[in-house]
């Protein structure tokens, strides 16, 4: 079953590690000294950011190294961007509001 890239990316740990693994990828232990926790506790963050094609791990004789995915990323950004850009009209509009209600009453 996929995960939900919300839920994988609402977990605060998830998300340190996929800040950590986006500068160099890492094996499973080498995340579990990182977050001081068990290889267990790791592996069920990576099953779900695995699940989610947010990291891709590569063999490397008998190590598995997990890589972030910029690719899936990506596509997160170009989907949360129709909301920023909806988002940014309104502020501009908010600052133009507010600069007008200003000099209203800077004139009287």
């Amino acid at each position: 079953m996929k995960q939900d890239i919300f839920q994988a990316i609402a977990d605060p740990t998830r998300r340190a590690i996929l800040t950590l693994i986006a500068i160099q990828a890492l094996t499973p232990n080498a995340m579990a000294q990182k977050f001081d926790m068990t290889r267990q506790a790791v592996s069920k963050h990576i099953k779900v950011l695995h699940e989610c094609d947010l990291i891709k791990p590569e063999q490397s004789g008998r190590e598995i190294y997990y890589h972030f995915n910029a690719k899936k990323m990506q596509e997160f950004d170009n989907w949360l961007a129709q909301f920023r850009q909806n988002w940014e009209t309104q502020f501009n509009q908010l600052d133009q509001l507010l600069s007008t209600i200003k000099k209203q009453k800077n004139e009287q």
